[in-house]
């Protein structure tokens, strides 16, 4: 056995050095250079943040190609104009730059960034709306810290008030109110996926945004079907209080993502926070209350873990403004919104199970058929009332 074990791991290594080998025969050879031969380079340059000062424009910039790129020019609004890098003019692949621009820019008004390279390239980035960026402080944290109130906890909060309602329904109408849950975390999952994928298109090439969409979705949905697997099986109390704290998981997760787009429109000045706006989300994230305590109707939860679930659903849109305020990544909003998709998969997967262990005769029966259905129309008619 002592001698059979590190033959076992010769051969399993073996094959992984082997390749490594290779890789750097070709890398160090000239077959590359050879095959490159008058060819001009694939350069690929993506504006991963931009950022308004006092009379300064600030460039955050990611190389997702697979050639070096040098930066030569900068021109804001069709004009050269004078600028700094670091740390270097260079870039390497998958290396970032920092450009600052000493530029007169004007609040409200349109104006664009264009980025010549060595080779004649460009690279151009619009800036829709100027407004100076906040700046990391007390009111900043309040400002957005507010935003997230408004927007995930306070709904959510709203929304638990529906406990002692559902507490004093009939066991088919329970159902429909979990059937309910089932469509709300449906519409959530489909828009999460579809602002993930949006959010992909902004990521550098070659961190190949749709299959960061497809891995943190896939992962975060086996890793919580792994960890839940044990308290899901009874089907009892316990089993009904563990799917209601993986459903705030699962639209907390969403919200973090959710709030990571608000705090990145707002610090950019694209998005309006007007009372209108805020009363739209509030309405169309009180109904994620409804599903969090939804599968717990029935039972008698302490006042804690309504206020534990309320702040695992809620909370995270606050961190998410914070995020999206002071350093807003397309890489990150499209793991986090994956993450969340999946973490929405597995939770409505967990529902199912419930009201089928609970449920003696057919599953699907008009009441939670209609129930499915009732949950994806009400999130879409409240989603109506927020801005675009």
């Amino acid at each position: 056995m002592s001698t059979a074990r590190p033959r076992t791991w010769i051969w399993a290594l073996l094959p992984v050095a082997l390749l490594a080998v290779l890789s750097v025969i070709v890398l160090r050879g000239n077959l590359l250079q050879f095959l490159r031969r008058g060819l001009p380079p694939v350069e690929e340059l993506t504006f991963d943040r931009v950022t308004l000062g006092p009379n300064k424009i600030r460039v955050e910039m990611v190389n997702g190609g697979p050639d070096p790129v040098t930066v030569a020019q900068v021109l804001v609004d069709d004009a050269f104009w004078g600028f700094t890098i670091q740390p270097s003019a260079t870039i390497r692949r998958l290396g970032s730059a920092t450009i600052e621009l000493p530029y007169p820019w004007v609040e409200g008004e349109a104006h664009q960034v264009k980025l010549l390279t060595s080779t004649g390239l460009t690279f151009t980035h619009e800036i829709v709306v100027a407004a100076e960026t906040p700046r990391p402080g007390l009111r900043f944290f309040g400002v957005f810290a507010l935003i997230g109130l408004y927007v995930g906890v306070l709904p959510v909060a709203i929304g638990l008030l529906w406990f002692p309602l559902l507490r004093r329904l009939e066991r088919r109408w329970i159902h429909f109110a979990l059937a309910l849950t089932a469509g709300l975390l449906v519409f959530l999952g489909a828009d999460a996926v579809h602002e993930a994928l949006q959010a992909a298109k902004a990521v550098a090439g070659a961190f190949q945004g749709t299959l960061v969409v497809l891995v943190g979705a896939v992962g975060t949905f086996l890793l919580l079907q792994m960890v839940s697997r044990a308290r899901l099986k009874d089907g009892g109390a316990e089993s009904r209080r563990a799917v209601a704290f993986l459903i705030a998981i699962g639209i907390g997760l969403h919200n973090l993502g959710e709030g990571l787009a608000i705090g990145a429109a707002y610090s950019l000045g694209e998005a309006s926070l007007g009372a209108f706006l805020v009363v739209g989300f509030m309405l169309h994230n009180s109904t994620e209350g409804l599903g969090i305590v939804a599968p717990i109707a029935r039972d008698a939860p302490r006042l804690k873990t309504l206020i534990a679930l309320g702040l695992l659903a809620g909370a995270p849109t606050i961190l998410g403004a914070w995020i999206g305020g002071l350093a807003y990544s397309a890489l990150y909003a499209t793991l986090f919104l994956s993450v969340g998709a999946g973490a929405i998969a597995q939770v409505v997967i967990a529902l199912y199970r419930i009201v089928a262990q609970e449920t003696d005769g057919p599953l699907w029966t008009p009441l939670t058929a209609g129930g499915v259905l009732a949950g994806m129309l009400v999130m879409y008619a409240t989603g109506l009332l927020v801005a675009a």
